[in-house]
């Protein structure tokens, strides 16, 4: 391999200095490359040198041989060349025309090419068009059904026809997954999804009115089927819906009168409310567990769906107790019975759907009963308190009065209040005032309270017996012979007479048989405990230096004049009942005879005068009187209490 390499370089070296030699300078590089040239070449370097030492001399002469044919060549043959030549120009020019129409053909071939391309496109989808056009037109009744779906469900909607609405919303959907790709199938799936809002908006403010059970029941499958709460969620939003509307009947109701008002509040409440239980019980099935797990799979999730319902009864229940509360101290004194009543037969209502709230009640009453009472007595304190200010002991003519004759019976007598009182205007003013309380009270007197009534009386009558001694410090040192005999007959009137007697008012209100029964104790048991009571002895033994002297033959003890006994007794109730009115019990023989029915009319008092009615013993006798002038009393006759 290697000497083949060798001699060829060998000879390509000859070669190079032979035409060096041959051509010296003038050998162009091009030669080298022709196939003549290096024949010719190797025709030289085979011959011998006799014939190279001729080669110059033929060469020479066969190019003169050449160039004498091509002179006559040319010169016999020059048109031809002439219009070769023309011809050669011309095909040159139109190569270049060419060339150039050929390179603005290559520009604008990818152009073309790009438009037959799009051009081919927009064939295929004219033809896929017209196809779809030809199959809308041949599905044209069916597209139009689909494309008028919404139209229908708004229709079916806005005319209440919900069962038709909800085929439609179902028919939807069985599309939507059948066709999901197609964006006109989305448009008209939320085209119905809005209209399904607005359904669910219609049922529930037709659930936000006042429906019946039946409807109820329709309105609740509806919103069942539509399948848009779990079954949690669709008790919130029913009793939510049902509460709306029973709260606009509570605000429609006037509160100008108060009496009025609570009234109006607990037969709503009463009714409405009961209705709504119902009809939550019937639709909602709490009572079967079966039924309840069947329906409700979330109740897995641990959702009280029964707490539900029983913290909604709970909240309305207070929110009732609340209102009642806050009502009852506005001037319903002389009501409260009728209240009572009314409230009682509301839990009474209740009881029967296991929420009875009427051991709520009581309370309330007991509160209300007892401050009135309060307000009453305080107010008949302070006027007491303003009249002895403007207060003159002047002798009082007293008139012949029916019933007053100490020929009367005895137990007759005990029943009215005492006719001396007259002859004191504020004691008479104080009197009436205590019995119109007392009468208030008797509507609906709890026994419970009667602890704190007797220390309410008390309390009010120290204060009377108070003012009755600052008053005589006032103006002792102004009062002459007759007007010292007169305080200590108004000293003797508020110890003897009116103490007493409404002391004996208390024990006819509160009677020792009603307590001892409503505490399950005897009389002679009630007796031995020192509770509640009302020391009569206390609150009169600051009068006793300024009564006047009586001979003891003519002195009449207040047991004599009331038949009740002054020996303090304080009594407690503690009773299953605490709201039992007295005068809804049967009194014992021995206290009826003493016993005293009050009716006491609203008293007119003015600053010159007071008025005031008391039925006692079945008769009605006004008490008219005006400080500082005479007094009368007029009879009228009128029906029994």
């Amino acid at each position: 391999m290697d000497a083949y390499m060798y001699s060829s370089f060998s000879e390509d070296v000859e070669e190079e200095s032979v035409l060096g030699s041959i051509f010296k300078d003038k050998f162009p590089d091009s030669w080298k490359e022709s196939a003549d040239f290096i024949q010719y070449l190797k025709e030289l370097t085979s011959q011998g040198i006799d014939t190279l030492t001729h080669e110059p001399e033929r060469l020479s002469e066969e190019k003169s041989q050449i160039l004498e044919q091509t002179q006559d060549l040319a010169f016999n043959n020059y048109k031809t060349f002439i219009k070769t030549a023309e011809c050669s120009r011309e095909i040159f020019q139109d190569f270049n025309s060419v060339d150039m129409h050929v390179n603005s053909l290559l520009e604008k071939i990818p152009d073309f090419s790009a438009q037959c391309k799009q051009f081919m496109q927009d064939a295929q989808d004219i033809t896929a068009s017209r196809k779809l056009n030809s199959l809308i037109l041949s599905r044209h009744t069916q597209l139009l059904e689909l494309l008028e779906v919404p139209q229908l469900m708004d229709t079916c909607v806005r005319n209440n026809y919900y069962d038709e609405a909800l085929e439609l919303t179902a028919y939807v959907r069985r599309l939507e997954k059948k066709y999901s790709d197609i964006p006109i199938i989305h448009s008209i799936l939320n085209d119905v999804k809005s209209l399904t809002q607005l359904m669910l908006l219609n049922l529930i403010q037709q659930l936000r009115s006042n429906i019946q059970l039946p409807q109820c029941l329709r309105i609740v499958g509806y919103l069942r089927q539509m399948d848009l709460f779990t079954e949690a969620e669709l008790r919130i939003k029913f009793l939510q819906a049902r509460d709306v509307w029973f709260q606009g009947l509570l605000k429609n109701i006037p509160q100008d009168d108060t009496y009025t008002y609570i009234t109006k509040t607990i037969e709503a409440s009463r009714v409405h409310l009961f209705d709504i239980i119902t009809q939550y019980r019937a639709i909602f099935s709490d009572d079967d567990p079966i039924i309840t797990n069947i329906n409700n799979p979330a109740s897995d999730s641990g959702i009280d769906e029964r707490g539900l319902f029983h913290g909604w009864v709970i909240q309305k229940v207070t929110d009732f107790l609340n209102l009642l509360s806050n009502n009852l101290l506005n001037g319903v004194s002389g009501r409260l019975d009728s209240l009572l009543g009314q409230c009682m037969y509301f839990g009474l209502s209740f009881s029967r759907v296991g929420a009875d709230f009427r051991g709520l009640i009581a309370p309330m009453f007991q509160h209300a009963a007892l401050h009135y009472f309060k307000i009453s007595l305080q107010s008949a304190t302070e006027k007491f308190e303003e009249l002895m200010q403007s207060y003159t002991l002047v002798t009082q003519p007293m008139t012949s009065v029916p019933g007053s004759n100490h020929s009367v019976d005895q137990k007759s007598l005990n029943q009215n209040p005492p006719t001396v009182l007259l002859q004191h205007p504020p004691l008479a003013w104080y009197c009436n005032a205590v019995l119109s309380a007392f009468n208030d009270l008797r509507l609906c007197a709890p026994v419970a309270i009667a602890n704190n009534i007797a220390d309410l009386l008390a309390a009010s009558m120290g204060r009377v017996v108070e003012c009755i001694i600052s008053f005589h410090r006032a103006e002792e040192s102004a009062f002459n012979e007759k007007e010292h005999e007169l305080f200590g007959m108004m000293c003797s009137v508020m110890a003897q007479d009116l103490i007493p007697y409404l002391h004996q008012c208390f024990n006819t209100l509160y009677p020792n048989s009603l307590i001892a029964k409503t505490m399950g104790l005897t009389v002679a048991e009630l007796q031995n405990l020192k509770f509640a009571r009302i020391n009569v002895k206390s609150i009169v033994e600051p009068l006793y230096e300024f009564l006047p002297q009586e001979p003891e033959s003519e002195r009449i003890s207040p047991e004599d004049r009331y038949g009740v006994n002054t020996t303090p007794v304080r009594i407690e109730t503690e009773s299953e009942s605490p709201l039992t009115p007295a005068t809804e019990t049967e009194i014992s023989d021995t206290e009826s005879e003493t016993g005293l029915k009050l009716d006491q009319q609203a008293s007119d008092v003015s600053a010159g005068s007071t008025d005031g009615e008391h039925v006692v013993g079945g008769a009605k006798r006004k008490v008219r009187f005006s400080v500082g002038d005479d007094f009368d009393i007029d009879k009228s006759s009128t029906d029994s209490d």
